[in-house]
């Protein structure tokens, strides 16, 4: 057992922060590399910032590696009807150590693997919480969008909300799964599909439709997957899918998707952020089917035509994004080796490069930022 000496009992004195400092539990700068942004659509800055202190329900961790998420671009952006916190550090697929912890915390410590996820925290109190829809509460607190989050090399997070992350796993691989992963993963769930239907996983070869292949492939469904270009295509392929649909080369997409699943897939996964894509999965699903929306493009609205969504009895469903008990089913597929993250690993400084690729459409897999470089 560890014993004070002298001078960590005067550390009693000074905040828990600077004695976990004297304690020796990990060496905690006053500074750290960031990137942070002052308005929206602003300068990307990548700089020296204080290092925060964890509150007493709070983690402090030492993010490793953090995915880069469409919503991130969004969240720059500020073209959502929700605003964002300014200044703002962004990221919220955050993997690393716990190197402090508040006096409330006990789920969590010194030396866990964490993650950090986009529900940082909620309520716990209100009818959605209460029922584990906790990202549907009111009072959500979203990491990297109302409360500072993974593009810095220290975070805080929530230990209630915080993702346990099993010691020696790859944080590198791990990132991605801790938000696009859970989202598909619980996609999926909402689809309600049976071993053995159909799914069409719009925007498959991205970052968070090539985890939908692997996800429904390990969930013993066929899949179809959509996206455009070679590099896409090869890559679904090879995860698992039976088909792959080139929009951009293929002159009719819904009749190419009912060809390839034999009438109709009878669920899709819209991942995608492109509207049009969206309201063509309405068409091509086939009766009884269900399509889930996930991917958020600003503004947009799926067109349906209502004769056609009542005859074929169709069933148009959102999917936001898992709560805890989603999460740890989501790092379980990946804790055994089921599913993996196409990752490319790059500088946290060249996040403003990662940006400007996704606005291109030009990102197969998902970009990881190393927060050392």
């Amino acid at each position: 057992m560890f014993r004070l000496t002298t001078r960590t009992r005067a550390a009693a004195n000074l905040s828990p922060f600077k004695a976990l400092r004297l304690r020796g539990y990990a060496s905690i700068p006053e500074t750290q590399k960031a990137v942070v942004f002052y308005k929206n659509g602003g300068p990307l800055k990548y700089e020296d910032i204080p290092v925060p202190k964890p509150k007493p329900n709070e983690i402090l961790v030492n993010v490793k590696y953090s995915g880069v998420c469409h919503t991130d671009l969004h969240a720059w952006k500020g073209d959502w009807p929700l605003a964002t916190k300014l200044p703002l550090v962004g990221g919220h697929e955050g993997a690393g150590v716990v190197v402090a912890k508040g006096d409330n915390v006990n789920n969590f410590e010194i030396g866990d693997y964490a993650g950090i996820k986009w529900l940082n925290g909620s309520c716990l109190g209100c009818e959605y919480c209460i029922q584990g829809a906790e990202p549907n509460c009111p009072e959500a607190d979203l990491s990297g969008y109302t409360h500072d989050g993974s593009f810095q090399q220290y975070a805080t997070a929530d230990a209630v909300q915080a993702a346990h992350i099993p010691k020696g796993a790859d944080l590198a691989g791990v990132a991605p799964i801790l938000c696009a992963g859970v989202t598909v993963y619980k996609a999926l769930k909402t689809a309600d599909l049976r071993p053995g239907q159909w799914v069409a996983i719009s925007g498959a070869g991205g970052g968070l439709g090539s985890l939908a292949v692997q996800y429904a492939k390990a969930m013993g469904l066929r899949v179809v997957g959509i996206d455009g270009g070679a590099e896409k295509g090869e890559l679904a392929t090879s995860l698992g899918a039976e088909a792959f649909i080139d929009f951009t080369k293929v002159p009719d997409v819904v009749k190419a998707v009912q060809e390839a699943t034999n009438g109709g897939p009878h669920g899709v996964i819209n991942v995608s952020v492109s509207p049009k894509a969206m309201s063509q999965s309405v068409e091509y699903v086939r009766p009884l089917g269900k399509v889930v929306l996930v991917g958020l493009p600003a503004d947009a609205v799926v067109d349906t035509k209502v004769f056609d969504h009542v005859i074929k009895s169709i069933q148009i469903r959102g999917s936001y994004v898992g709560n805890r008990e989603d999460t740890a089913e989501a790092l379980d597929f990946f804790n055994r080796g089921l599913v993996h993250s196409p990752i490319k690993v790059v500088g946290l400084s060249e996040l403003a490069d990662v940006y400007e690729l996704m606005e291109q459409g030009k990102i197969a897999g998902r970009y990881v930022l190393d927060t050392s470089k």
